[in-house]
């Protein structure tokens, strides 16, 4: 059994210590993960207060024009 054993718990260790590696890599892999949501929320934020104002400002376009006469109404 002892021969065994020498053969074998070396191969545990290395593979506990591989596994070991895989954790903190995938903790990074998942930190970087919550952070790039956070900041394409962030986006995305901002991306709809964009809208809205372009929103406002086309609104503020069609009556400009209006009170022009530059449109057909």
């Amino acid at each position: 059994m002892s021969e065994v054993t020498d053969i074998v718990v070396p191969l545990l260790q290395k593979i506990q210590h591989q596994l070991g590696r895989v954790e903190t890599d995938v903790s990074a892999i998942k930190e970087d993960m919550h952070l790039i949501k956070v900041r394409v929320t962030g986006m995305e934020e901002n991306m709809a207060g964009m809208n809205r104002r372009m929103d406002m400002f086309e609104r503020r376009m069609e009556r400009v024009e209006r009170r022009l006469d530059l449109v057909e109404v």
